[in-house]
């Protein structure tokens, strides 16, 4: 299928009546900018009989100050955060990884909301019609073998986007609203271990903001990936990297996160070692080795696994370096 099927679309003004159709629609999907999704679609890969147009809620279109941070609608253009003054002042490798994705059309029109759900990537799923069926389907989409680990019956797909290890390393959280009400959770409870289920949402959930917390606003942070391509292709690893130093150059704060080499954007762990110390080519080697040893990249690509993991850690020995000196 290489064609745009025939479905219904839903254009409410408000949160209450696109989680109503939703509600009444369990197989319909949101949608906003579509530029993953549609692609989906026309490949096969989703097949929705309804689609929810998120774009006309106007409460989910502005970036605002608040007390304690700042919020980001969901449906803000990563255009628009990528724009943002208070964003790359306050939250550079934000504006760094929005400012990443894809190219500018993209960028025009994919959404906050959309980059942070979106949907695992693999070289047996992402791929046309014809080329799944003759290949045989895999676990994710109508099969029942992992390609990648054809003993097990796990999917290894990895999370791809660039906005959630730069919001994670802001300690990010986002407001998720349902069928139950609204409930604030921190971003990296969006998530699981699971390509194929990888997202945490219950029954007609979506993410309506991401919060923002003014505590660690003007920390320096960078963001940056690796890919195929200078533009368009999805990033084969990336890594968010936030660090704060104090007096005598020491370090008061750090935080690193990945994309594209797990099934979710991984946030590492300890770094707490590095607290009240100078950043060194010693140090700069533990936070290379750290990353590496956990990044958990498969063969969903088609760059080799342990490429892929060699890149992230040189990819945040680098950014750490830049960031301490």
């Amino acid at each position: 299928m290489e064609f745009m099927p025939n479905f219904k679309l839903y254009r409410p003004d408000n949160v209450d009546d696109a989680i109503k159709i939703k509600t009444e629609h369990a197989e319909a999907r949101y949608v906003a900018g579509g530029t993953d999704m549609i692609v989906n679609v026309r490949r096969g890969i989703e097949q929705p009989q309804s689609l929810v147009d998120l774009t006309s809620i106007s409460n989910m279109n502005d970036i605002t100050e608040v007390d304690g941070g700042l919020e980001i609608g969901a449906n803000v253009t990563l255009r628009n955060v990528q724009k943002n003054q208070i964003i790359q002042q306050n939250y550079p490798c934000i504006a760094e990884a929005a400012g990443s994705v894809a190219g500018p059309t993209h960028q025009q029109y994919g959404t906050v909301g959309g980059n942070l759900c979106l949907d695992t990537r693999c070289l047996f799923y992402n791929q046309s019609e014809w080329w799944r069926q003759s290949n045989d389907y895999c676990l994710k989409e109508r099969g029942d073998t992992c390609h990648v680990a054809p003993s097990g019956k796990r999917c290894f797909a990895a999370f791809s986007g660039d906005l959630a290890p730069s919001m994670l390393v802001y300690e990010a959280e986002i407001n998720v609203v349902g069928p139950s009400g609204s409930r604030r959770i921190p971003l990296l409870e969006l998530y699981r271990d699971d390509g194929m289920a990888h997202l945490t949402l219950g029954p007609g959930e979506l993410v309506e903001r991401v919060h923002l917390p003014m505590a660690l606003a003007g920390d320096p942070s960078r963001y940056e990936k690796a890919r195929i391509r200078g533009s368009i292709d999805f990033p084969l690893a990336g890594v968010a990297i936030r660090l704060r130093k104090g007096k005598g150059n020491a370090v008061e704060d750090v935080a690193i996160a990945l994309t594209a080499v797990n099934p979710y954007p991984k946030v590492i762990s300890g770094l707490q070692d590095l607290i009240d110390g100078n950043i060194g080519e010693d140090q700069l080697d533990f936070i290379r080795d750290t990353v590496r040893k956990q990044s958990k990249p498969m063969r969903t690509t088609t760059v080799a696994p342990w490429y892929r993991r060699r890149v992230v850690g040189a990819i945040a020995r680098r950014l750490a370096a830049e960031l301490s000196a």
